[in-house]
């Protein structure tokens, strides 16, 4: 029997004893990422929140070394860095091969983007987070980890019936609420960020193509992680930007 089959088999076993039974998307996803990536639930390579899929830092790790990846680098980045303030922004950079230009991609942490079961820890947290950003470029994998969360939402499946559900990519307005892109467009006015660069950061953030393909959850995570880096160093928030202003990685 193809390997794939069989761990399809188990992922899907896996999953409903974890979770019961899902609606036919989630286990739709969950068939697409186990076919394709060959990534097992039961080693804790995805983990499903808030009923969306994430791969996590050991799943992309385990890609890298079927794909065999030559080799990933990692440096902070002291001029965006605060030890005191325990802030960390790491660069990792992903080789495919010998003659690979790299893959690069950006990680940040600090106490308002981490949960508190890592307080201590955001050093690693960014390196962590770099590492992944950089994986998920040089294999294309669309898919956020769960790592570059600031937080992790809940496990366990929404409800589907007689409750209220957010569009999933924050266009609506909750109890007369700012729309989440009214908010991130007034914060862009006032701070006189660059759009485009914004837009970006935004999609590296929430590991889409685009922003508007990013669920409302993701969405509002980076709209309160804007804003925290404007309020506190808006300087160090436009060195982040600017590494978007041109293309990190090269494909061969």
């Amino acid at each position: 029997m193809n390997n794939r089959l069989i761990l399809w088999r188990r992922n899907r076993k896996c999953a409903r004893s974890r979770w019961g039974k899902l609606d036919d998307e989630a286990m739709g996803q969950l068939k697409l990422l186990t076919t394709k990536y060959c990534l097992s639930l039961m080693v804790g390579e995805l983990q499903l929140l808030n009923n969306r899929w994430y791969v996590t830092h050991a799943g992309l790790l385990g890609i890298a070394q079927r794909k065999k990846c030559f080799g990933i680098r990692t440096m902070a980045m002291k001029s965006l860095s605060d030890p005191t303030a325990r802030r960390w922004v790491f660069k990792a950079t992903v080789f495919k091969s010998s003659s690979s230009m790299g893959f690069v991609g950006y990680g940040d942490a600090d106490p308002s983007n981490t949960s508190s079961l890592v307080r201590g820890a955001e050093m690693r947290v960014a390196e962590t987070r770099a590492v992944n950003r950089a994986l998920r470029k040089a294999y294309a994998i669309g898919l956020c980890s769960a790592e570059e969360l600031g937080s992790q939402p809940s496990s366990i499946p929404p409800p589907r019936e007689g409750k209220a559900v957010h569009p999933p990519n924050g266009n609506g307005s909750t109890n007369g609420q700012p729309r989440l892109r009214d908010k991130l467009c007034l914060l862009i006015r006032k701070y006189e960020l660059d759009p485009n660069l914004v837009k970006r950061y935004a999609a590296d953030f929430c590991g889409t193509e685009s922003l508007r393909d990013a669920g409302r959850d993701l969405v509002e995570a980076f709209v309160s992680t804007v804003t925290e880096e404007a309020a506190k160093d808006r300087t160090a928030l436009i060195c982040k930007l600017n590494s978007y202003s041109q293309p990190q990685e090269v494909t061969l």
